[in-house]
C-alpha cells in the first residue's frame, strides 16, 4: 500500500514538474506575440500621413502599446522565475546531493528574478519607446520652446502624460509581482541541500544550460 502511495506521489509530481514547462512555453509565445503586436503597430504612424489620426494621439498609442508589451515581459519573467521555483522543488524530491555533480547543479539554488532570456524583448520596446519619445519632442515640442505660452497645446504633453502614467503602473505591477515571488519562496523554499554543497558558491546558480 506504501508503495503504491509512493508511486502515485512521483506520477502526479512528474505530471506537475511536465506542466510547469508547459506554462512556460505558453508565456514565453505569449511574450512574441506581444512584440508582433508591438511591430505591426507601426501601421499607426502610417495613418498620420492619411491625416487620419493626429500625431500627437498616434504617438501616444504607441507609448500605450510600449507599456503593454513591458507589461508582458514583466509577467511573463515573473511567471517563469515562479514556475522554476517549483520546478526545482520537485527536481529535489528525486535527485540526491551528489547529483549536483552527477546530473547538473542547476537545482542547488532558486533563480532570481531577472530577465535573462526575456532582456530582447524588453530591449526592443524600450528602443521604440524612445525612438518614439525623440522623434516626437524634436518635431513637436522642441519647436514650441520659443513660442510665447499662450500658443501651448496640451495635446503636446498627452504622450509624456501617457508615459508618466505607464510607468507608475508597470513599477507598480513589478511590485506586486515581486512580493508574489518573494512570498512562494519563503512559504516553498523546498528541500534543504546539504549546507557545504549550498554555500560552496557565493553567486547563484541560474536555472537551464
Amino acid at each position: 500500500m506504501e508503495n503504491r502511495e509512493t508511486n502515485r506521489r512521483d506520477d502526479f509530481l512528474l505530471a506537475m514538474y511536465n506542466q510547469m514547462w508547459g506554462n512556460i512555453d505558453r508565456h514565453i509565445l505569449v511574450i512574441w506575440q506581444s512584440v508582433g503586436a508591438l511591430l505591426g503597430a507601426f501601421a499607426v504612424l502610417a495613418l498620420i500621413e492619411k491625416n487620419v489620426l493626429p500625431v500627437d494621439l498616434a504617438c501616444s498609442i504607441m507609448v500605450v502599446i510600449c507599456a503593454w508589451v513591458a507589461a508582458h515581459v514583466i509577467d511573463a519573467n515573473y511567471w517563469f522565475t515562479r514556475n522554476l521555483v517549483i520546478i526545482i522543488n520537485i527536481e529535489r524530491q528525486f535527485l540526491l546531493s551528489k547529483d549536483l555533480q552527477d546530473i547538473h547543479p542547476y537545482f542547488r539554488d532558486h533563480r532570481r528574478p531577472t530577465l535573462d532570456h526575456l532582456v530582447v524583448q524588453a530591449w526592443l520596446a524600450a528602443s521604440v519607446f524612445f525612438l518614439i519619445a525623440g522623434w516626437h519632442f524634436f518635431t513637436r515640442v522642441a519647436p514650441g520652446f520659443a513660442s510665447p505660452w499662450g500658443n501651448f497645446e496640451f495635446s503636446r504633453a498627452l504622450p509624456y502624460v501617457v508615459a508618466l502614467i505607464a510607468a507608475v503602473l508597470l513599477f507598480s505591477f513589478k511590485r506586486k509581482q515581486k512580493k508574489s515571488y518573494e512570498r512562494l519562496l519563503h512559504d516553498s523554499p523546498g528541500i534543504s541541500l546539504e549546507p557545504e554543497l549550498k554555500h560552496r558558491t557565493a553567486t547563484p546558480a541560474v536555472h537551464g544550460p
